[in-house]
């Protein structure tokens, strides 16, 4: 077995700071500090370059950015289809014979599925062919609720090609949050699956797509037959993937699109309570992707890249197909459960595989942290490079065991911050430059400018909290607007003026390069007494304590504090819950923030509830600690865990 190569070097004056390892400073696509400077100087040049060298134009822009406030657009005029510069332009190299997605089923008995780049290129243009038939044209939205098969993606890139708006909704979605995506996007088709797996147990996918159809549009439902499972299919609507398929033609011209055409819409949830539609438009969504995937996790053809998100999350559009994809590198697909059969699957999956860049959240971390060092252990991990974090900020625990017991102490961790309205990765250190500090994401992605405003709008210094907004010229692959309600999209250009896109999530300004530490939603700020604070920074403390694994805080209502935080703590194996423990973790607190952050309650619970891609579901905690309807539970991976819950909190 080779030697693994180290890809770090641990910083001589300063504790857990890490910087890139001369091997991987020589390899990088990135090593030179002065890329910032040239990127702020002139992001709009910057970009235009990014751009030119990056991706395939069928006609070049006139205009690369216009800012009209709060609107803007990029590369303007300019011609491409996406899913050409996904598939077509390999087709011209040896690429084309390389694999381009590596399938693994959840049943350990059932084999791998291997497509090629000409495979998938050849799947895409007849699936292209079948959305033409159903009487799909340009401008038509497509309604995609499918599990982690290829036929996702090739039903994403098909859309792409003859120029459909495609609106994937997560498959553990329930049926009438289908419904109200459709509804609101007007879809035509819809595709889905008869169902998939679920730790070892077949879920009918089809029955909520069923569901989730009545009273829509759709007028086409188009069934990939996954497990094999009796499902209802309506006659003169339903049609089998594997019918259409036979038939259709294996070459379907790419749609010329304008860069400022829609390519996809995706539902987040917003304020009120209702999904809001985030458009993300073709050329500006292309170039950021193409770059911050190949930056980002520094790249190359013998890579093979995984990342675990569901594809009905933003991460899953682009960092589980545009990105890579456009890049030529060969991507891992995992259909279902990190614990099935046993709390190894993973690791399995990245010795059996090479897997060499691995993509994962914070909450799936620390769940492995959970269930304990021994399962790693029995894996040799040495195929890994680089390890990447997204979707809530990482505590410091997490990160270290993650650095060590993941990566052996030999990886750079890429911790990413960005959000479904971004469309990529906005704030991380790269790899051949660094820092790599627990709990700091890095700088803004050379060509976007960030800042830290207090809530007169003034910078912060360094070492001071506040408000996190991007400045213009706005980031390519940015939401250009929000399906049929501009009114929604305005407000992100509300809280300072339409000069900034307001992020709605707290920042500390870390340090005089412009390392950035994020501290969370907003919203997820308590006034305790009048004092500040975050729950993610408090979750990092009590986090930090030797007993704890996993924490979530939450603020609840108080009649002479304003707020107070009540913190659920899952505690490590072996470690029982006691009244001089919750002494403990006070004490732990009062030192590593302060008295005012001190829990007002700490309420032991052995699982947090969670959504089947590992987010803890905070809403549903601050309901139950405000005594609130509960709402919707059917995204939860473990929905009995509210109700063991509820009497706790009492």
């Amino acid at each position: 077995m080779f030697k693994p190569i180290t890809w770090v070097k641990k910083d001589p004056e300063k504790n857990n700071v890490f910087w890139p390892s001369d091997e991987l400073k020589k390899r990088a696509w990135v090593s030179d500090e002065s890329i910032y400077a040239e990127a702020t100087k002139d992001p709009v040049a910057f970009w235009t370059k990014l751009a030119s060298e990056g991706i395939n134009w069928f006609k070049k822009w006139d205009e690369t950015y216009r800012w009209e406030p709060p609107y803007y657009k990029w590369f303007v005029n300019g011609k491409l289809n996406v899913s050409y510069n996904a598939l077509d332009r390999h087709m011209k190299s040896w690429i084309r014979n390389k694999a381009a997605i590596i399938w693994e089923p959840e049943p350990p008995d059932e084999k791998e599925r291997v497509l090629t780049y000409f495979d998938l290129y050849r799947e895409v243009n007849k699936f292209a062919n079948v959305l033409k038939g159903l009487g799909v044209k340009k401008g038509d939205r497509v309604g995609i609720y499918l599990p982690m098969i290829p036929e996702v993606q090739i039903a994403m890139l098909a859309c792409a090609r003859i120029g459909a708006i495609h609106n994937v909704v997560f498959s553990a979605f329930s049926g009438k949050s289908l419904q109200e995506r459709m509804l609101d996007a007007e879809a035509k088709v819809l595709v889905t699956a008869d169902g998939y797996y679920r730790r070892g147990k077949q879920i009918n996918l089809k029955a909520e797509a069923d569901r989730g159809v009545e009273g829509t549009p759709i007028q086409k439902v188009v069934v990939v037959k996954r497990t094999g499972m009796d499902v209802n299919m309506v006659e003169g609507r339903d049609q089998w993937w594997h019918e259409l398929m036979k038939n259709a033609g294996n070459y379907c011209k790419p749609e010329v699109m304008e860069s400022e055409d829609i390519l996809f819409i995706l539902y987040t949830s917003g304020t009120t309570g209702k999904p809001k539609g985030v458009e993300h438009h073709t050329g500006g969504y292309a170039v950021q992707a193409y770059w911050t995937t190949k930056w980002d996790f520094d790249l190359r053809d013998e890579d093979v890249f995984w990342c675990t998100a569901d594809i009905g999350w933003i991460t899953g559009h682009t960092y589980s197909c545009y990105g890579p994809l456009m890049c030529g590198v060969t991507m891992l697909e995992y259909e279902s459960s990190p614990d099935y059969p046993q709390p190894d699957r993973w690791w399995s999956i990245i010795e059996k595989y090479g897997v060499t860049v691995f993509y994962t959240a914070p909450t799936a971390i620390r769940m492995f942290m959970q269930w304990g060092e021994e399962w790693p252990k029995k894996h040799n991990l040495n195929s890994l490079r680089i390890l990447g974090t997204v979707g809530e900020p990482i505590n410091e625990e997490a990160w270290l065991w993650y650095f060590y017991k993941i990566g052996g102490g030999r990886c750079p961790i890429i911790d990413t911050w960005w959000q479904t309205e971004t469309g990529g990765t906005l704030i991380n250190a790269l790899p051949g430059i660094g820092p790599f500090i627990p709990t700091v994401a890095g700088r803004s992605f050379p060509g976007t400018l960030h800042d830290i405003l207090d809530e007169s709008g003034n910078p912060v210094p360094v070492g001071e909290g506040g408000y996190l907004v991007q400045k213009p010229p706005f980031a390519p692959g940015m939401l250009r607007d929000i399906w049929r309600n501009p009114e929604r999209y305005k407000e992100y250009f509300s809280a300072y003026g339409e000069k900034f896109y307001y992020t709605s999530d707290g920042a500390r300004r870390w340090d005089k390069l412009g390392d950035i530490r994020l501290t969370g939603r907003v919203d997820d700020v308590m006034k305790v007494a009048g004092h500040r604070l975050s729950t993610a920074e408090l979750e990092n403390a009590i986090t930090s304590h030797e007993a704890v694994v996993e924490c979530a805080v939450v603020a609840s209502p108080h009649e002479i504090k304003g707020e107070v935080p009540i913190a659920f703590v899952t505690l490590k194996g072996g470690v029982e819950p006691s009244d001089e423990l919750v002494k403990d973790l006070m004490k732990h607190v009062d030192a590593t923030i302060g008295p005012t952050a001190r829990p007002h309650r700490t309420i032991f619970t052995e699982e947090l509830p969670k959504t089947r891609s590992g987010k803890i579901m905070r809403r549903i905690l601050k309901s139950l600690v405000r005594d609130e309807p509960i709402g919707d539970t059917t995204t939860l991976m473990n929905p009995e865990s509210v109700e063991r819950l509820k009497k706790l909190v009492g």
